[in-house]
């Protein structure tokens, strides 16, 4: 997939917003953060890669 730092940026932007303005604890990042990781060592991350990278390109084709 093309687009994995892009879209770590703007996953990294949503969550700075967040926590910024809407009163996401530090707490809640380490969760998220924890989870992402985890997950990506189970067996569903090659599924949910792909249909991460079919949603990208069905927004980015013209």
């Amino acid at each position: 997939m093309n687009v994995s730092v892009p879209l770590v940026v703007i996953l990294g932007v949503v969550v700075w917003v967040a926590w910024r303005y809407m009163g996401l604890r530090g707490w809640h990042i380490a969760v998220c953060l924890l989870f992402g990781f985890f997950l990506a060592a189970t067996s569903a991350a090659p599924e949910i890669r792909q249909l991460v990278s079919v949603l990208v390109q069905s927004v980015s084709q013209p």
